[in-house]
Formats: C-alpha cells, sequence, structure tokens
C-alpha cells in the first residue's frame, strides 16, 4: 500500500523506500532530495538542478550514469525542492515546476501555481511502447526515443541555427547533427513557458508534429534532459546558468571585422589594413584565412607568403587592427605532426578503414589527400593541438584569437557511425566535437594568461557559449532569399544559448562586385550586419577560382563595391562604431545574466500574442528594434511594432504606439529602426 511521504532535499543522502512495488505499481524512492521510479528493469531519475528546473534521467538495466558526456555543468545550483509520494504518485516540486510521476513511471511537468501542464509524457500505443522506448544496438546502447503530447496552439523556437528559414520550428523534423551550415543545439524554447535542453550528443533528430513530439537519439546509454518553467527570458537566464555563460565579449571584438577568402599573402593582407585606415574607416579585425599554411595541421604560417609574421602582427597593431587566424583541426599526411599524432591516437579513430575523414587539398601535391581531424574530445590531443598553436601563433607573434573553421568536423562522407572518438563511439558523442574544439582554444589560452577569449566557430553544440565561442552562419548563398533565412537562423541560434553570432555579410558563395543587383544584396545584408551580433565582411567573391592552395576570390572591401554603395556601406561601418558602447552594454547582459543580444520580439513582450508571430525583426538589446529590408527594389518597409511600449523611429523622430504594424520609408541607405520608449542611442550622424 503506498504510503503518504514528504521529503525536503536537506534530507539526509540515501534511499528511502516510500512505496512498494505491485504487477501493475513501480517502485518510488526519495535519494538525496531526488524523485526516482524503478519498473520493468528502467530506472527514472528525477532531480533538482537549478531554480524552477530538474534534470530527467532513465536508463534501462541498471541505475542512471553520472560521467556521460553532456552539456550541464557538474555541480548544479543547490535549490531547495519536496518529494512527496502518495496515492500511488510521485512528485517533486522545485520552485515554479512541479514534476508528477505516475505509478507506470509516465511523467508530467506543471506549473506550481495552479496545476496547470506545462508538458507531458505520451505513449506511443495504449500497450506498446511507452513514452521511452530502448531498442538494443549493442555494446550496452540503446536506440532511445523520448515522447511528449502534442499541443495544437505551442510554438517552439531554438535548436541551433538551420537553413529552413523558420522561427517558429514546430511542424519540422530536424536532424541532431552537425554540418557546414546547420548547427545542432538541441535545446527548445516553448510559448507553453518552458525550455527544455536534450543533454545527449547523439546523432539523431527531433520531430516537432501535430500527433507528438518525438527525441531520437541512434545509439546512447540512457536518456537525459533538463527543464525549466518560466517565460522564455528566465529560459534563458536559468539555461545559460547550467550551461555556463559566455566571457564579456573583448572590446576590440564589437567593432569591424574584415575577410574575404583569401588573402594570400602579408602584403595583400597589410595593404587591406593601410587602406581602411588611409581612408579613415572604422576597422577592428583583419581575418587571415586559410592555407596561410606549409601544411594543413602544421599550425604555422608558410614563410614563403609570409615572410616576416611578427612585423606583420606589430604594423596591425599599430594601427588598431587585431589579427585573427583561421585554425582547422584537420591534419594532411604531409604534415610534421601527422606521425606523431598518429601514433599517439590524438586523431578520431574509425571502426573499419584507415583514420582518414576527408579529402583535401594541400601545399606540394597536384591532388588531394586524405586527412586526419584531431579527437577533441581527447584532453591529451587538445593540449597537444594547443601547444602546437601556442607556440606558432601566441608565443611567437603575440596571436590570440582564431577562427576554427570546419570543425563539425566536415567529414567527407560524413558516416558517424563509423567513428570513435575517445568520449565514446560515434553516434553517441559526435555532436560535441565543435564544443570540445573550442574548448581547446579557450583553456589553452586562459592558461597561457589571456583574460580574453574569442573564437569564430562554424559549428557549436551546446555550452559551447562557455568557451567564448562565437559562431556564423557557414557557407550560405548570396542573394535575398538567403539572407531573409538568416534572421530566423540568428534568433533561434540566440535562443540556443549562443550570444555571439554572425554571417559572412553578403553571403559566401558567389556576388559579382560589379554586379548592380548584387550590389543592392550587399548593401541590406551590410545593414543587417552593422545591427547583428558581431560584424564580420566575408565572402568567396567572383570571379573566383578552383579550390586549392593558391585560390582567391574576388575583392570584398567595403570599396569594391562601386561609389554609390560603398558610401553607404561606409554610412553603416560609422554607425557600428557609433553603437559599441551599447553593443558591450548588451554583451554583459549576455555575460552576466544570459539573455541574448539578438532578440525574438516575444523575449521582451511575451504577453502580446503577435510578438510571437514576427520573424522577419528582431530586437538587439533590449532597446533598439531592427526590420531588415529583405527584398530587392524595396523602398519602404512594413513591420511589428510589440505592445506594452511607445517606439521612435530612430531616423526621423516619428512615435508610434505598439500593438500595430507600421510602415516607415526605406530607401537603400535606411534600414528601418525603433527605439524603446525614452531610450537614446546615437544613430543618427
Amino acid at each position: 500500500m503506498n504510503q503518504p511521504a514528504e521529503h525536503e532535499n536537506s534530507a539526509p543522502h540515501g534511499a528511502v523506500s516510500l512505496a512498494q512495488s505491485s504487477p501493475t505499481v513501480g517502485t518510488f524512492r526519495e535519494s538525496g532530495g531526488a524523485l526516482e521510479w524503478s519498473g520493468r528493469q528502467e530506472t527514472l531519475r528525477i532531480e533538482p538542478w537549478g531554480p524552477d528546473a530538474v534534470r530527467v534521467r532513465s536508463r534501462l538495466g541498471g541505475p542512471v550514469l553520472d560521467d556521460l558526456p553532456g552539456a550541464l555543468l557538474d555541480t548544479p545550483p543547490v535549490t531547495p525542492s519536496t518529494v512527496k509520494v502518495e496515492g500511488g504518485q510521485g512528485t517533486l516540486t522545485v520552485g515554479a515546476l512541479t514534476v508528477e510521476v505516475d505509478a507506470e513511471g509516465l511523467v508530467r511537468f506543471l506549473r506550481t501555481d495552479d496545476g496547470s501542464e506545462l508538458l507531458a509524457e505520451e505513449r506511443a500505443h495504449f500497450w506498446w511502447p511507452g513514452s521511452r522506448l530502448y531498442t538494443p544496438v549493442g555494446g550496452g546502447q540503446h536506440r532511445l526515443e523520448q515522447r511528449f503530447a502534442a499541443y495544437d496552439d505551442e510554438k517552439l523556437f531554438g535548436l541551433g541555427q538551420h537553413q529552413h528559414g523558420r522561427l517558429d520550428q514546430k511542424g519540422l523534423v530536424v536532424d541532431l547533427v552537425q554540418r557546414n551550415a546547420e548547427v545542432s543545439i538541441p535545446v527548445l524554447s516553448s510559448s507553453r513557458g518552458y525550455t527544455l535542453l536534450w543533454n545527449n550528443p547523439a546523432i539523431g533528430r527531433v520531430e516537432l508534429a501535430g500527433n507528438g513530439t518525438r527525441w531520437v537519439a541512434d545509439a546512447a546509454r540512457q536518456i537525459d534532459y533538463w527543464i525549466t518553467a518560466g517565460a522564455p527570458a528566465d529560459g534563458q537566464r536559468r539555461y545559460s546558468a547550467v550551461t555556463g555563460r559566455s566571457p564579456m565579449l573583448p572590446q576590440w571584438a564589437a567593432g569591424f571585422w574584415q575577410c574575404k577568402l583569401r588573402y594570400r599573402t602579408q602584403d595583400e593582407l597589410l595593404a587591406v589594413a593601410r587602406e581602411y585606415k588611409r581612408r579613415g574607416l572604422p576597422i577592428s579585425v583583419i581575418v587571415c584565412d586559410f592555407f596561410h599554411w606549409t601544411h594543413l595541421g602544421d599550425w604555422k604560417f608558410d614563410p614563403a607568403e609570409w615572410p616576416d609574421p611578427a612585423a606583420m602582427v606589430a604594423e596591425l597593431d599599430e594601427l588598431g587592427i587585431k589579427l585573427v587566424v583561421s585554425v582547422w583541426p584537420s591534419v594532411s599526411p604531409l604534415s610534421e605532426n601527422h606521425h606523431l599524432m598518429e601514433q599517439r591516437g590524438h586523431f578520431i579513430g574509425t571502426e573499419y578503414g584507415p583514420t582518414a575523414h576527408a579529402d583535401w587539398p594541400d601545399k606540394e601535391v597536384a591532388s588531394t589527400v586524405q586527412v586526419a581531424f584531431y579527437d577533441a574530445t581527447n584532453p591529451q590531443a587538445r593540449e597537444f593541438v594547443w601547444s602546437r598553436v601556442k607556440e606558432n601563433y601566441l608565443d611567437r607573434y603575440g596571436i590570440t584569437a582564431f577562427w576554427l573553421d570546419a570543425c563539425e568536423p566536415e567529414l567527407k562522407p560524413g558516416f558517424q557511425a563509423n567513428l570513435r572518438y575517445w568520449s565514446g563511439p560515434g553516434l553517441e558523442v559526435g555532436n560535441s566535437y565543435p564544443a570540445q574544439n573550442s574548448r581547446t582554444f579557450y583553456e589553452g589560452l586562459r592558461a597561457s594568461g589571456e583574460d580574453e577569449v574569442i573564437t569564430l566557430n562554424r559549428s557549436a553544440w551546446a555550452g559551447s557559449q562557455r568557451y567564448g565561442a562565437a559562431v556564423w552562419s557557414g557557407d550560405i548563398g548570396t542573394d535575398f532569399p538567403t539572407l531573409r533565412r538568416q534572421i530566423a537562423a540568428g534568433l533561434n541560434t540566440s535562443l540556443s544559448g549562443i550570444p555571439w553570432w554572425n554571417t559572412d555579410i553578403g553571403g559566401f558563395h558567389g556576388g559579382d562586385p560589379d554586379d548592380p543587383a548584387y550590389r543592392e544584396v550587399m548593401v541590406r545584408w551590410f545593414q543587417f550586419g552593422a545591427l547583428s551580433p558581431v560584424m564580420r565582411l566575408h565572402g568567396f567573391r567572383d570571379p573566383g577560382m578552383a579550390l586549392g592552395p593558391d585560390m582567391t576570390g574576388g575583392p570584398n572591401e567595403v570599396w569594391s563595391y562601386g561609389p554609390e554603395a560603398g558610401a553607404i556601406l561606409e554610412r553603416y561601418l560609422r554607425l557600428r562604431e557609433r553603437l559599441r558602447p551599447y553593443v558591450l552594454d548588451v554583451m554583459r547582459e549576455a555575460h552576466e545574466e544570459g539573455l541574448p543580444v539578438m532578440r525574438p520580439l516575444f523575449l521582451e513582450f511575451p504577453g502580446d500574442p503577435a510578438a510571437w508571430a514576427v520573424d522577419d525583426a528582431y530586437l538587439f538589446g533590449r532597446d533598439l528594434l531592427v526590420a531588415p529590408v529583405l527584398t530587392a527594389g524595396a523602398t519602404a518597409r512594413t513591420t511589428y511594432l510589440p505592445a506594452g511600449a511607445r517606439w521612435t523611429d530612430a531616423w526621423t523622430g516619428e512615435s508610434f504606439d505598439g500593438g500595430a504594424a507600421v510602415t516607415v520609408d526605406a530607401p537603400l541607405d535606411r534600414i528601418p529602426l525603433f527605439l524603446r520608449d525614452a531610450a537614446q542611442l546615437p544613430v543618427r550622424e
């Protein structure tokens, strides 16, 4: 017979049996403030994990495991909680969140104040399977499925960066895998008032269907997720607290970054830096792209093209420009490091075949070679790679900022099942790679005495932000439809815990600087870039060359697009410079509170139903609403202004009441910007 019991989480550690099992009822117990249920050889553990939040783990065949790869910090915040078992049901209450578990192990998440349902597990079938399915795949691993109910009025946001163009991802199937321009971060914010992290780096998918939500891991050892109750902004604060907040953005990184594919020599790069200064244009960063190395995986400058990096860095320092250098995680068999790394087991292994993961061009060969990727989940491999980067860039030249390209890793072919990482099989841990790669540089720089850390990453996973990872949207197109898709991509990335996000301004693949139609794309994209968390101009402009060590693209500096477009680009360079103090204020919010820089309207105005549907405008921090122009030939822009604030056109001074759509002029030289309430920002010159 079930007996009522109530336990505070200050109770002595240890299991206390609170209900006896029967043919139809599992066993409940309280353990160290957590609620556990066991039945049918499955253990389910629900424990407080921060204010208004719990961590849920379940495993078939034994107790839950504590040492598996995941995104949560090792020690959760101490949080008061209450455990009860009565009437064949277990209950755990943590602030605003209450969790109910019935006698069969089915879980419901409720609002504590009124008992209404936030989210509930749902059976796939009344007989079998249930809400949690374990299908053995060998070696103690299972293909895991976690099912939840669907809600017709629910909107879902997050999941990292994707190019489908949708802000609300309800109704989609999203692969949980890392690819160029597709960044898998398995966290969702719901309009129903919860945020959920699928704390599992396994390859899989999430199905946000009308008849249910299903999370799938292709191979893993247990189900593991974290959930908190509250409005989206509260969810961002709670989520960042348990996965780690970004450092404070270095002041230099808040300015303009100049980049192209690619500056082939030291002289080319310095000539561009000097020209920006000659023209009196603001510039904070210039980027040295790939193939600057001797061989891929040597992680050092080729002296034939970069004869005096020390002099280059010194001149850039005098100009007030930071040098960022591209570092790839792949190693050519021609590299001086390949043999030693292979012998020490520093590469990602394979179950079948050699440790070669992609074909890639290298110097001194006429064709591609088979390169390997270092295993960023291996602490010793991380230490070795950092030792080479430190010696060849930091110690010799004082270079402290790095561009971590191809860090998905960019496998060809992408057979995750064939990979064997130090931390586990490829299907089980593969999505964590980009976070561990950024960790290499974060921990290395901090150990070297550097307080300011930022790396530019093409991919990320949950928790990447705590390693100073900025993410960009990968190798995308160069037209208006692609630009339109980046609004949703950036907002969903921001809602996935990554405050430092940007695109290649102008897109990546192509774009003719002499084409008037592309010049319009560039102007509108540049305006959007000036109001992005990181402002970085990059791309592989026409005319391009074939992939190889000698390749470069067409010009990609602000003066490359003709006098009319160039004058507008210069105007937005100066706007960014005027806004830098505000940018850094917003960055401090991200660092201290975990709030994103680029915010969907509903984050600040959750009580306005219309704000939840706006996917083509956003808030840059609290006070500035940005409505990019996203179609060719447009000279006006209609956008919705949220209720609950008074809005002022930052260019004209005209004021509007919130809660309605407005149409404003948007000639080619103007991106519509609106100031919230009495905010004062130096938008106009």
